[in-house]
C-alpha cells in the first residue's frame, strides 16, 4: 500500500528534473549551429529508415506517374500529417518546400534541406487575408520562380496554431499567379503516434508497417480569379486535402 505514493513522487521528481534539464540546455542547443546540423543530420535518417520500412500498399499512388503528368506542380499537405512527404516526392528535376518563418520551424528546415530539398522561409496566409508581410510575399515569389525554372515545390496548407486542416489562402494565391495545379497529397503509415496534446494532432510514423500515397484531383485557379472565386478554390482545396488525408488512412487502417 505503501508502495505507489513512493513511485508517483519519484516519477513526479523524475519528470520535473527533466524538465529543469530541457530549460537548461535548450537555449545552448538552440544557438549551436553544429547541435542543430548534428539533430537536423539524425532526424534526417530515420525519416528515410521510416519510409523504407513501410512499404507501400497495393493501391498506392506512384508519385512519379503522377509528376509526369503534372509538374511542375504545387504539393499541398496538412501540418502535422506530412513527416514522410519529403522522401515520397520526386526529387528531381528540384523540389523546392515552404517553411513557416517561426524559431520552432528552424530545425523542420534544416531536416529538409539534409534531404536534399530546397526551402524557402513564409507564411502561407490566412483564410480571408488578401495580403501578406513582407517575408510572406518574398517566399511566394520565391516558390513561383521555382515553378517557372521547372521545380515542383510544396507548401503546407493550413496555417501555423490556427484552425488545423483548413486551407489558407497563400497556396491558392501561388496557383493563381503561377498558372500550375495544385496537388492534395497525403502520405500515411500503418503503424503510428498521434501526439493527441498538439494542436494539429502531429501524427509521427513509425517503421515496420506498411504506406499509403494519395494524391487528389488537380485544383487550378485562374490567372483572372476573383476574391469570391479565391475564396471558392480555397474551400475546395480544404475538402479535397482532407479527403485525400482520410483516404490515406482508411487504406493502411483496414488492411491493417
Amino acid at each position: 500500500m505503501n508502495a505507489e505514493p513512493r513511485i508517483d513522487r519519484g516519477s513526479r521528481r523524475g519528470h520535473g528534473l527533466m524538465k529543469w534539464f530541457w530549460r537548461k540546455v535548450r537555449k545552448p542547443l538552440a544557438e549551436s549551429h553544429f547541435a542543430k546540423a548534428t539533430i537536423a543530420s539524425l532526424l534526417a535518417t530515420a525519416v528515410r529508415f521510416i519510409y523504407w520500412t513501410n512499404p507501400p500498399y497495393s493501391g498506392s499512388q506512384d508519385l512519379d506517374a503522377i509528376h509526369a503528368e503534372y509538374a511542375p506542380a504545387v504539393a499541398a499537405l496538412w501540418h502535422g500529417q506530412h513527416l514522410l512527404a519529403p522522401v515520397a516526392c520526386p526529387p528531381k528535376p528540384g523540389f523546392v518546400v515552404m517553411v513557416s518563418r517561426s524559431a520552432d520551424a528552424e530545425l523542420n528546415a534544416l531536416v529538409i534541406e539534409k534531404l536534399g530539398i530546397e526551402t524557402v522561409r513564409g507564411s502561407g496566409g490566412r483564410a480571408g487575408i488578401n495580403h501578406f508581410d513582407k517575408g510572406g510575399a518574398k517566399a511566394l515569389i520565391a516558390l513561383k520562380r521555382a515553378l517557372e525554372s521547372g521545380k515542383n515545390v510544396a507548401m503546407i496548407a493550413d496555417i501555423p496554431h490556427g484552425t488545423p486542416r483548413e486551407a489558407g489562402l497563400g497556396i491558392i494565391l501561388l496557383a493563381k499567379y503561377s498558372g500550375r495545379p495544385i496537388m492534395p497529397l497525403a502520405v500515411a503509415t500503418s503503424r503510428r503516434k498521434v501526439l493527441e496534446k498538439t494542436w494539429d494532432k502531429t501524427v509521427v510514423n513509425l517503421p515496420f508497417g506498411r504506406r499509403a500515397v494519395v494524391v487528389g484531383e488537380p485544383l487550378y485557379v485562374p490567372a483572372n480569379a476573383t476574391a469570391e472565386e479565391l475564396e471558392t478554390k480555397r474551400q475546395e482545396l480544404t475538402a479535397a486535402l482532407n479527403e485525400a488525408t482520410d483516404r490515406a488512412y482508411r487504406m493502411v487502417d483496414e488492411r491493417r
